[in-house]
Parts: C-alpha cells; structure tokens; sequence
C-alpha cells in the first residue's frame, strides 16, 4: 500500500462522527459536474444533527434514530447516498441495508442515486457498485450495502443481527410496512446502530408518523419545507400552491413536509387492490364491451391497449417505441377481433392522431375521444375528466373486480396521489409530478381509466343493459 492510500485512509477515519466533514472531503465541489453545487442548509444541518447523535450515542450506549419528513425536491436521495458512503466509509465490516416504499423507488431512484455519488468519491476505487449491492473490494461478503426491496414474507432481512455496525435506511417511509417497522427494531439493538427514516409524510397513521408521535422520544426529528431548499422547483410550488391551496393535504404533504389531515393522500388503498387479486368475475359475458388506448406521449412511456367486460379486466396489451400509424393499427386488430361496444382513446397531444387513423380505417366502430383535462360530468366533485375516471375506477374495484395479474397494473393503480382544488374538487396529481416523485407514468391504469370516461349500451341488448360500474346513486353492476 503506498503512502497517498495510507493517508487517504487515515484522513477519512477521522470523519467516523462528523458526516459534514466527510461529505466536504470526499466530494469534488466547485469542480466538473459539482461546478455549482454544494450541501444544502438543511442537509447540512441535519448532518451536524447526525453526527452529534453519534457523539451522543457513544456515551450513552444507544441506538441512533432519525427520521426526516419533507417536501419534494429538497435533494433527500443525495443525502441518503451520503450517509451510505460515509458509514461504509467510516466502519470496519459493516451491515448496510436499504430499502424504500416500492421496488421501483428503491432501483429507479435511490440506488441509483448511490451509483452517481460513488463515481464522485475519491474513495470510488475502494467499492464496488453493482443493482442489489454495494460492497468493499476487498471483503464482498462481510463489508456491504444491500438494496432490499421490502416484503412481508422476507421481513427476516430487516431483523437484528451480530454486527457492530448497523445501519437501516427507509426511504419514502410513509409506504413501508408498519410490520417491517416492528422487525427493524430488532436491529437497534446495538449500540450505535442507526436508523435513518426520510420521505414525504403522505399517512397521518403508521410508524413513520408516530416517529413525529408517540415515539417521539426515540427519534431525533426534522421537518423541511421544499420552499427551504435551494434545488427545489420554486415555479413548480407555487403552481401546486395556486392549484391546491395553500392548507390542503397537498401541499402540506408535497411542499411543507408536515403530515396530512386526512388518512393519506393514496386515492386507491393497497387493501382495495389486494381484494380484487382474489376476485372472480362472473356473468360479464353478457355486458357492454369497451377498449382503453393510453397514448405514449414521452420517449419513456408505453402505449396501452387494454379491454375491459364488467367486473372483468383482461391483461393490458403494451407497446414501447411505436409510432401513431402503427399503434392505430393494433387497435384496428384488437377492435376486428374484440368487436367492443367503444373504444376510448386518450386524444391529447399525439393521441389525435390515432384517432383519425382508426376512424379512417374503421368508420362504423364508435371512437370516443377522451380529453383527460375537459370538464367532469360531476364537476362539484371531481377537478377535470381525468380525475372523475379515476374515481368512478376507485368505485368499480371497490365493489369488486378480476384483475389481471399485471405488476405494473396493480402498482399503478396503488401509486398515484390525490389532493383538493381550491373549490374542493377531487383533484388527481398529474403524470409529471409522479416522475417528479421517481414513479413511472401510469399508462397501464390511465388506459384501464379510459374505459370509465361514459356510460356505454351493449349494442346487441341495449334494453337489457345494466351500467358496469356505480356511481352516485348506487347504480348496478
């Protein structure tokens, strides 16, 4: 080992209580793409708040809790790749796991945010960064990170374990398991493990609120409005300021970090999805036919073509990289071999298109144009179309539904938020702002959505026809 490795070790030991030190140190600022950058205030602050509770920690022999409640945009997944490599950094062999609301979150967004900030350390040569782990060259099986996504049936990976250094890190907290919650104390059981919890406070019950709570004594706390942050999209704010209101759950989630009035902003509950897994359709075959077409509108969206009969969902017909001639023509396939009663089509932006094409080929089938922002047949209740076909899909799968076994379906229709108008109207966050939020677009679910845009009459039996989904008045299905 030469002399600079010997120093570069030596220097970076001494950061083992001081986080601020450490990401001051190992990063380049001012230079290359850190040109402009530097820690914000609050993280700044919070890694002084953290390194105090490990000087603390140390003399009292505890277990160190944090938990973060935020708006959006405040450069949290940064902070928690900085926690990541300091602790690897800092600690001989030790156990690292994180884990987040959803797999996608955890993969897409705050994994991936580890790999940005390990290319930047100077200490990079020392790690290896791989999908599911992020350990030490030198001992892979005893000096790592692991990314885990979180199950109810794998909640051993959180337990407790021999090693002397521990730290479990929650992203997105609101979202995970309160049973998960449970098992990871089992980790704290040593002293000076950490548990560092971070996300929006979308849930007024569960674990991640009771750490603002009941337990409140045991967690170390901060609350951080993204208006506070220097990356956060200020126009982007005020736009859901002006939209929602300035007190509603919306932004109180979104934009001040403080915890909802209502139960949680998550417009179709986990328990209503899991309950249709396990429905069977029955007697749909003599019901209205239609067919949903979401339109990809961005280079990483999909286009979907799905069909619905009743209480029946069928498997969603997805296509990436397809052009507005080509996506007309499988709907001109599926309406020759489906023979539906409608087909809706989202007909925003590119989406016009294929309706004029499909309309050319097939004259006679019954084209719906869909505009998800027009008015909603309920306008007191519902902001625009799109929030009223989502509501009428919130109805229809709480009454019961056969879903198809689709993961991007069935988490899709679990992902997407919702808040209130300044008039009080159901008001569905858009698809930018779930990017925004490290979820992919819903296309599969805006697709099954558009089959719910109106009411439509089986052709053959018109008489006989009963609506498939409820409504205000307690239609039949």
């Amino acid at each position: 080992m030469n002399a600079l490795e010997v120093s570069l070790i030596e220097d970076i030991a001494v950061f083992y209580d001081n986080p601020l030190g450490f990401v001051k140190y190992i990063f380049p600022w001012g230079e290359g793409s850190l040109k402009d950058s530097y820690p914000d205030k609050w993280q700044i602050e919070t890694l002084e708040t953290i390194g105090q509770a490990v000087k603390d920690g140390a003399t009292l022999g505890e277990a160190i809790r944090i938990a973060v409640a935020s708006g959006h945009g405040i450069g949290k997944t940064a902070f928690v790749s900085w926690i990541i490599l300091w602790f690897i950094s800092t600690r001989e062999f030790p156990q690292i796991v994180v884990t987040s609301n959803t797999a996608n979150q955890l993969s897409a967004k705050t994994w991936r945010e580890l790999a940005k900030w390990h290319r930047l350390a100077i200490n990079k040569h020392w790690f290896e960064w791989t999908a599911t782990k992020f350990y030490h060259k030198e001992y892979p099986d005893t000096w790592f990170a692991s990314a885990i996504p979180w199950s109810i049936n794998n909640s051993e990976a959180f337990a407790g374990t021999h090693e002397k250094h521990v730290l479990v890190i929650y992203d997105e907290a609101s979202g995970i398991h309160d049973q998960i919650w449970e098992v990871t104390e089992g980790a704290m059981t040593t002293a000076g493990a950490m548990w560092v919890a971070f996300g929006n406070p979308t849930k007024n019950t569960g674990r991640f609120r009771e750490c603002f709570g009941k337990f409140k004594h045991r967690w170390i706390t901060r609350q951080i409005d993204s208006r506070e942050a220097k990356q956060a999209s200020l126009s982007q704010i005020q736009q859901w300021v002006d939209d929602y209101g300035e007190d509603s759950d919306f932004v109180r989630v979104r934009v001040r970090g403080v915890f909802p009035r209502a139960g949680s902003n998550q417009f179709i509950g986990a328990d209503i999805v899991e309950a249709c897994r396990r429905y069977v359709a029955q007697g749909y075959e003599g019901l209205e036919r239609v067919i949903g077409v979401d339109v990809a509108r961005f280079g990483d969206d999909q286009s979907v073509i799905i069909k619905r009969q009743g209480r029946k969902v069928f498997e969603p017909v997805k296509y990436r990289g397809l052009d507005t001639m080509s996506l007309a023509s499988r709907v001109v396939e599926m309406i020759d071999e489906y023979r539906p009663d409608a087909i809706f089509i989202d007909g925003v932006g590119v989406g016009g298109g294929v309706i004029d094409r499909v309309k050319q080929l097939r004259p006679s089938a019954n084209i719906i144009d869909v505009v998800a922002g027009s008015t909603a047949s309920d306008s007191a209740k519902y902001f625009n179309k799109r929030a009223e076909m989502w509501g009428l899909v919130r109805d229809y799968l709480k009454a019961g539904a056969e879903l198809p076994s689709d993961n991007e379906l069935l988490e899709e229709l679990q992902a997407v938020e919702y808040g209130f108008s300044p008039k009080q109207q159901i008001q569905i966050e858009k698809k930018e702002d779930m990017k925004a939020r490290g979820l992919s677009s819903p296309d599969v679910a805006d697709a099954l959505c558009l089959t719910f845009a109106e009411i439509i009459m089986r052709k053959e039996e018109s008489h006989q026809h009963v609506p498939s989904y409820v409504g205000e008045m307690g239609w039949g299905f």
